[in-house]
């Protein structure tokens, strides 16, 4: 059976389209419930980020889940890889998060960790939907007020996670004498990631940290960087750090204003943090010259779909430890069950006070040109059903087999159909993603 409400990355739409309005979110809530019942579970963490939207989401959440007889420990507003944890240390049933990641604010979303703090199964998935598909009763008995749940909330998350997060900083010495700017995308991380920084003894210049609720990821955090490059040349900061609207994703920024994507601190933390870990995992999209570049120091490249839960299966079955995608998810699994922007950033600050800067990190390693072009489209992506899209495809293969790599894949969280050329000749791979898109608008838009 083939799910149809959950996604690549859970459930995310438009608020007020689909499953993202309260009373499907109150039947969600009563839905997931029933299933974990029926599993012997009691207990459901909820978080979220700074989306106005996100009290509506929790409040409907939380009573569907107490109607179906699960008690409920909510969060506020916390990273989505805080909640992985927390699930784990509160030994809860299973954790959810409300958020739409580094999507705009009239966006929301649901995420679910099992007790492990991983990505729950495609199983899992389907058996809600199955159970969200049926009518939403609660079991006639005279004593029914005695089967709901209970709700409480957990004022020290903030903290309990903090802690957590300075654990995993293994370096020589604490940060002491390092400058850092820090964009929260006034999103899920402004209370907590300034505060690791500063406990580790790091000055922290602070961007994003003041949400409203509309204003998360708007012209800042980890895909927007612009605010964030002039702050750090401005202030003379030794590093920037960008994290996006759910506190997944790290971008970096060098002292002279150069970007540090994902492709980029996988390699870092390959050569220096995992030096005995003979390959690590990337995806589709990462690009040609960090695979060549991880092979120069003896390590393999296995590529993974597009999705940080598909680079997880991937190091899951090869028993690995380090993968990322170039949008700035890094999972070190020896140190958090998830993609987690903050902990990842402090296994890069281990290596950049080891190193003792930025001048010797980056050596040896140069990325081919890649252009990206979203195409918004109408239609399901599918090449199979639109001929001249598949001609232009293969005559594209056919003349540029060792000189260009291409990618065209349908986003798994919005509209889009993504167009990826790379290659050595930065003006020919402009050009030639340029055409690709076209083919795509024509035959899906």
């Amino acid at each position: 059976m083939k799910k149809r409400y959950f996604g690549t990355d859970g459930i995310r739409n438009q608020v007020g389209q689909g499953l993202m309005t309260p009373d499907q979110m109150l039947k969600l809530g009563w839905a997931t419930g029933q299933v974990l019942k029926a599993q012997g579970a009691s207990r459901v963490l909820i978080g979220k980020d700074t989306r106005i939207s996100g009290y509506m989401f929790e409040s409907a959440l939380e009573a569907g889940l107490i109607y179906a007889g699960i008690d409920v420990l909510l969060l506020g507003p916390m990273p989505t890889p805080a909640i992985a944890y927390l699930t784990r240390t509160f030994r809860a049933d299973l954790g959810i998060v409300i958020s739409a990641s580094h999507n705009p604010h009239y966006d929301n979303g649901i995420k679910f960790f099992d007790a492990q703090g991983l990505k729950v199964s495609d199983e899992l998935e389907l058996a809600i939907e199955t159970a969200f598909d049926q009518p939403m009763v609660h079991p006639e008995q005279a004593d029914h007020l005695a089967t709901l749940g209970k709700a409480q909330r957990v004022n020290d998350a903030p903290g309990r996670y903090i802690e957590f997060c300075k654990s995993t900083f293994d370096g020589q010495g604490a940060l002491d004498g390092l400058h850092l700017v820090v964009d929260c995308a006034h999103g899920a991380t402004y209370h907590i990631a300034p505060a690791v920084f500063e406990e580790l003894g790091a000055k922290v210049s602070r961007i994003g940290v003041e949400p409203n609720g509309l204003n998360i990821n708007q012209e800042c955090g980890a895909t927007h960087l612009d605010v964030l490059i002039e702050k750090v040349q401005r202030s003379g900061a030794n590093i920037g750090i960008a994290l996006d609207g759910d506190g997944d994703r790290l971008m970096l920024v060098t002292d002279k204003g150069r970007i540090v994507d994902g492709d980029d601190i996988l390699y870092l933390l390959a050569r220096h943090k995992y030096p005995n870990e003979r390959a690590v995992v990337g995806t589709l999209m990462t690009n040609l010259g960090i695979e060549q570049a991880l092979a120069a120091i003896g390590k393999k490249l296995h590529r993974a779909a597009v999705g940080d839960r598909y680079v997880m299966a991937t190091l899951k079955a090869q028993n690995l430890s380090l993968g990322a995608e170039g949008s700035g998810h890094i999972l070190c699994l020896d140190k958090s069950s998830t993609g987690d922007g903050i902990i990842a950033a402090l296994q890069f600050l281990s290596i950049y006070c080891e190193q003792g800067g930025w001048e010797n990190l980056l050596h040896g390693l140069t990325k081919f040109p890649m252009h990206m072009i979203n195409v918004k489209v109408t239609r399901h992506y599918d090449p199979e059903t639109y001929p001249p899209l598949l001609q232009a495809i293969a005559e594209f293969e056919k003349n540029h087999q060792h000189e260009a790599r291409l990618l065209i894949r349908a986003s798994g969280t919005e509209p889009l159909v993504r167009v990826m050329v790379e290659g050595q000749d930065a003006k020919r791979v402009e050009e030639h993603a340029k055409l690709l898109a076209k083919w795509v608008e024509k035959g899906f838009s």
